[in-house]
């Protein structure tokens, strides 16, 4: 058991600044939870280092103690990744959010990890750029590399391991190390990017992320079609990505998400399973691929099909879909939310939401299905009383159900959210054969333990 050594305020503030290492109980309540369901518990300092050389100083202070260290971003993640079960330091990052270089004709912007989303994107724009990984929140680029996010884009763009170029990476005993480079690719021995990237600070603390961006596409059309099942819906998917149309967003919200999307978002959407699409490109070709892509979901039995140029209204469009886990919450005042995925090949994978919503039915639970079904990762919200046992076990089991039928049908337990405290159980289901080599892995990079110790594995 960690002894945290009672000069530890002291000794931190020496390392970074009177004002950036604080035991004030608010803080400290803060930095013990994120979005996920997953029970809160108290760091015993929360930190804010505000370059490299200061989280040097604080991994090699922590590693001499056998205090363990838990990054944190803004606290969105959904699988209890930043909760720091064994106490310790709560590293917040957001000091550290610099764009430190944009590098237009490389395509290539290097970042501190407290740089979010939006605030990246706003830096990009006058470059006539964008970054493209959208996973809803307002996330830190450096939680989103931990946790190897995706989102609504993947579909066209990829996922968050795909736009990673470069890290530094300062690991445990405070050695900093880069693991990658600019170009656009390379041979060149084992891609220790790729595994940084997802391994939700147990390997080591990002202090610059450099990442690949695009051009903002010349037009940009979204909008909605309606379908009278979900395996219409589904269908109708697939065959938008069979036909190659240049599609960037192809998201699945099912009849009992759309009612509490209207209630929260104050539209009008027919109650019916939807899916919202978006297309990325220039204007002549995409409205051959907008026109062609009603034929093909009017074909797979689409009600109805409308699309948005305006970029208010195409806004308003994703809002709705992108406030979805807060529109059940605000639905359901007294319950909590579980909020799970998992990725399937396309397909099986209509037959795994039909699943998952006779799961969820069958129940009696309130819940939801929606997903970036254009990569095969899909949601389940489940609305529960975490003082009702009964309910508790029956979320727990509704889950277990739909990951288990995922895994069953070659998919895997996690498509984005990542593995945290939540998934642990099936990561050995997963991954029975390369599972003592991950926790290899982790012994080299981390061999006293103290790396946001809990997550992934025990």
């Amino acid at each position: 058991m960690t002894t945290i050594p009672s000069s530890l305020l002291e000794d931190l503030r020496g390392l970074t600044a009177e004002d950036r290492a604080t035991v004030n109980e608010t803080t400290l309540k803060q930095h013990s939870k994120d979005e996920s369901h997953h029970a809160p518990v108290l760091p015993d300092i929360v930190v804010y280092p505000s370059s490299t050389h200061e989280v040097v100083a604080i991994m090699k202070y922590a590693y001499e103690h056998l205090i363990p260290v838990v990054p944190f971003g803004v606290g969105s993640s959904l699988e209890g990744h930043c909760i720091p079960l064994k106490g310790g330091i709560s590293l917040d990052f957001s000091q550290m959010n610099q764009i430190i270089e944009i590098r237009p004709q490389d395509f290539l912007v290097r970042v501190q990890p407290g740089v979010t989303r939006n605030q990246l994107n706003q830096a990009l724009k006058k470059h006539g750029l964008f970054f493209p990984v959208d996973p809803g929140a307002d996330a830190t680029i450096g939680g989103m590399t931990a946790t190897n996010a995706s989102g609504t884009t993947s579909v066209r763009y990829g996922i968050m391991r795909s736009q990673v170029r470069d890290l530094e990476v300062v690991l445990a005993d405070g050695t900093v190390i880069h693991a990658g480079g600019l170009s656009a690719k390379s041979s060149s021995g084992y891609h220790l990017t790729g595994l940084f990237v997802g391994s939700e600070g147990t390997l080591g603390s990002f202090t610059e992320i450099t990442l690949r961006v695009y051009g903002i596409p010349e037009t940009i059309i979204a909008g909605r079609a309606v379908f009278p099942t979900v395996k219409a819906a589904v269908d109708g998917a697939v065959s938008l990505l069979s036909a190659g149309l240049a599609i960037a967003r192809v998201e699945l919200v099912d009849s009992a998400s759309i009612k509490q999307v209207n209630l929260h978002s104050e539209t009008d959407y027919p109650e019916q399973p939807t899916l919202f699409f978006e297309f990325h490109g220039n204007e002549a070709a995409l409205a051959q691929d907008v026109a062609f892509a009603q034929e093909l979901l009017e074909e797979n039995k689409c009600a109805s099909f409308l699309v948005e140029t305006d970029s208010k209204k195409r806004a308003k469009l994703w809002e709705a879909r992108h406030n979805l886990a807060y529109a059940f919450k605000h639905g359901f005042p007294g319950k909590d939310m579980m909020l799970t995925d998992v990725c399937l090949p396309l397909s099986e994978l209509s037959d795994a939401v039909v699943y998952a919503r006779e799961t969820i039915d069958n129940s009696g639970l309130a819940g939801g299905v929606l997903g970036h079904v254009g990569d095969g990762n899909f949601h389940t919200t489940l609305m529960y009383n975490k003082q009702d046992q009964r309910e508790v076990r029956l979320a727990e089991e509704v889950n277990g159900q739909i990951v288990e039928y995922a895994l069953q049908k070659g998919g895997t337990c996690t498509g984005e959210h990542g593995i945290g405290i939540g998934k642990k159980k099936y990561l050995q289901m997963e991954h029975p054969d390369t599972l003592p080599f991950m926790k290899a892995i982790k012994q080299q990079f981390d061999p006293k333990g103290i790396l946001n110790p809990g997550k992934l594995f025990d």
